[in-house]
C-alpha cells in the first residue's frame, strides 16, 4: 500500500472511483482542480488506485479533508485510515474534517483515529446535518 500525491495520469482512475460511490461524475471538475494544485493524495494497492482523499486549506485557514472515497471493492483494507494518517503529517496542528450523521461507518474512522467532534451544521443535506471533527496534533 503506497500513498502519494495524485497525478495527472490518475484523473480516470479517481473520478471512475468517485463516481461508483456517488453514481455519477459530477465532481470531475473538483477533482481535476485538485490534481492540479497538488491537494489530492492517493492510495495504490498493487498498481491499483483504492481510494483517495482531497484537502484544502480554506477552512478559517486550517487544514480541512473535504473528501475521503474508497474503492467499493476495496474497502475494510485501512485505506481511509492510511490516507487520513498521512494528511496528519504534513506539519499542521489541526486537522478538520466532515461528515453527515447518517454515516457511521465514517465517524467511526474519525473516533479510531482520535477525532472529536467540533459541531454541527444544519442544513447542508435535508435532514441529515453535517457533523464536523477536528485532531490536535501533537
Amino acid at each position: 500500500m503506497e500513498i502519494r500525491k495524485a497525478l495527472v495520469n490518475d484523473y480516470e482512475s479517481i473520478v471512475f472511483i468517485d463516481s461508483q460511490v456517488i453514481g455519477s461524475r459530477k465532481r470531475e471538475n473538483k477533482i481535476h482542480n485538485s490534481i492540479k494544485e497538488n491537494r489530492c493524495i492517493v492510495c495504490e494497492i498493487n498498481k491499483s488506485i483504492g481510494g483517495f482523499l482531497i484537502f484544502h486549506k480554506f477552512f478559517f485557514g486550517h487544514l480541512f479533508i473535504d473528501l475521503i472515497i474508497v474503492s467499493p471493492r476495496m474497502r475494510r483494507l485501512g485505506i481511509a485510515r492510511n490516507l487520513m494518517e498521512y494528511i496528519e503529517k504534513i506539519g499542521e496542528k489541526k486537522v478538520f474534517s466532515s461528515t453527515n450523521q447518517s454515516n457511521s461507518l465514517m465517524q467511526n474512522v474519525f473516533y479510531t483515529l482520535g477525532y472529536i467532534e467540533s459541531g454541527t451544521i444544519e442544513n447542508l443535506d435535508e435532514g441529515d446535518p453535517e457533523i464536523v471533527f477536528v485532531k490536535v496534533i501533537h
